[in-house]
């Protein structure tokens, strides 16, 4: 099994900002401890702080691999274009957010990518990527 884990902007400094939101580890490390918890399936990790190229990469992923843990950041509740290149592709995509977006400024409680998705996991943290990756290990 192989699935990538896409983050998008921001979250290249997780563990040096908002703490208090987003707690003090960096997602590299995490990712560590995310590959040896789920060592069966083939993990790769994305990040980027441009649409375009968030979107480029679901199109490069999205027929090749069984699955996709997809935090859009910001671009959850403003991107029409990345809700349209998860709608387009193939693999089943499950979207993580590591705060809880509805107990938050009331415009992050829209996200426009939900509906495209498997499935979403809010406000437990980074434990919400392994709530994703135990779906879609399980979810077959």
């Amino acid at each position: 099994m192989k699935v990538i884990i896409i983050n998008g902007p921001n979250l290249n400094l997780l563990g040096t900002r908002e703490k208090s939101i987003y707690g003090d580890q960096s997602f590299e490390a995490y990712f560590e401890t995310l590959k040896s918890s789920f060592s069966a399936i083939e993990l790769e990790y994305y990040q980027s702080n441009v649409e375009g190229e968030l979107i480029n990469k679901l199109h490069e992923v999205g027929f090749s691999h069984d699955g996709i843990v997809f935090n859009g950041g910001g671009y959850t509740h403003t991107s029409v274009a990345i809700s349209d290149a998860i709608a387009a592709i193939e693999t089943p995509v499950v979207e993580v957010h590591i705060s809880n977006i509805h107990a938050r400024e009331e415009f992050r409680h829209l996200s426009l990518i939900t509906k495209e998705c498997a499935g979403l996991i809010t406000g437990f943290g980074l434990k919400g990527y392994d709530m994703a990756l135990w779906y879609l290990r399980n979810k077959t």
